[in-house]
């Protein structure tokens, strides 16, 4: 079978392009690369420079939804991996600081890990997750 590599782009649709851009830059450290106005939609790409992980941001003229639902079919939430559980504070602490609503740093029921959730401003879930070693 054909492999492949680390996901290489994420690409969100959301309400408000700028104001979203805005948050993902303030929250996650994002890097504003373009501003593509399509027609039919307007897509901010943004790049997170440690990781060379790019999210495209699109505001569709014609959404058919209000706020995003993990409970619909489609995505659930995007996961960040940390390197240690250490981490996991610290974001929790930078999110407070940025009165980012958040869930509190949490071990998983299966055992695997330990998350840190939040939401973007389209109610998109996202998590910081440190995997347990075994």
């Amino acid at each position: 079978m054909v492999g492949f590599g680390a996901v290489s782009h994420l690409d969100l649709s959301v309400s408000d392009v700028e104001r979203s851009a805005d948050w993902y830059g303030r929250v996650l450290g994002l890097r504003r690369i373009s501003r593509a106005d399509l027609g039919n939609r307007v897509m901010i790409v943004l790049r997170h420079d440690e990781t060379g992980l790019v999210i495209g941001l699109n505001q569709h003229a014609d959404p058919t939804a209000e706020r995003f639902d993990e409970h619909r079919p489609g995505l659930d939430h995007v996961g960040f991996a940390v390197s240690s559980r250490s981490d996991l504070d610290e974001w929790q602490a930078r999110l407070q600081e940025l009165g980012v609503v958040h869930s509190p740093v949490t071990d998983s029921p299966s055992g695997s890990g330990t998350a840190l959730v939040f939401r973007d401003p389209d109610n998109i879930q996202l998590e910081f997750w440190w995997p347990r070693p075994r």
